[in-house]
């Protein structure tokens, strides 16, 4: 494998289940607020973006005015539910003890969350210290902006051009690419939906797996072309 130094793995939906969720989380959410959504709609349009954008976009495109409130009574919602619900996604371990190149998580999630996380699913050993949050960063500086992973890849001493990143959503693939970094989609997660795997390759995920077992053979393959950023 020697086209990468390193595979950066996004939170959310790839290394647990968390994106359902919020989706579930959100969905109710904003149908309460006067923005009727449902959870399938809510993971194929959003996953991947913060609350905070979410509420952004929606407010630009419905011209609905969300309260202050909202944004924290979501964050409380939410990490009540992961606490108790979330879960890992299946064949991680068995994918990371394959991959021989340095590896991170580079998320949109905040550190505290990502923390709790991993630690209730076991994986935190498989990647602390090198697990980095877009919100530690400042303001305005998640995906689909380059910013985390063009962190990520600087701490860890590796060049952008050396870097194959697993994202499931659509903003995380075009930040990846931003970054410089070839990326493989995950459709593996509760929240996938039919033309998932198309979207994300639309984006520019190179191809898309289902299955985190398959990661290793597919990493290995991409290494051994000299795809075309």
């Amino acid at each position: 494998m020697d086209g990468f130094d390193l595979i950066i793995f996004d939170c959310d939906g790839v290394l647990v289940d968390s994106e359902i969720i919020a989706a579930e989380v959100e969905s109710a959410l904003l149908t309460e607020a006067g923005y009727p959504i449902g959870v399938e709609e809510m993971g194929e349009r959003f996953a991947g973006m913060t609350w905070r954008n979410i509420l952004l976009q929606i407010e630009r495109e419905a011209s609905i005015p969300f309260s202050a409130s909202l944004l924290e009574k979501s964050e409380q919602l939410l990490d009540t539910r992961l606490a108790n619900d979330v879960k890992a996604i299946p064949g991680v371990e068995f994918a990371v003890s394959r991959l021989p190149m340095k590896r991170c998580i580079c998320s949109n999630s905040s550190s505290k969350r990502l923390d709790m996380m991993l630690s209730k699913v076991g994986l935190k050993p498989l990647f602390a210290p090198n697990i980095f949050s877009a919100k530690d960063l400042g303001p305005d500086r998640a995906k689909p902006k380059p910013d985390i992973f063009l962190h990520g890849a600087s701490q860890m001493g590796v060049s952008p051009d050396k870097v194959v990143v697993v994202e499931d959503s659509v903003h995380g693939v075009h930040a990846a690419r931003a970054a410089g970094m070839r990326v493989i989609g995950f459709t593996g997660a509760s929240h996938s939906y039919p033309a998932h795997a198309d979207k994300l390759t639309d984006a520019g995920a190179e191809t898309a797996i289902s299955r985190m077992n398959d990661l290793p053979g597919v990493v290995a393959a991409l290494a051994a072309w000299e795809g075309v950023l």
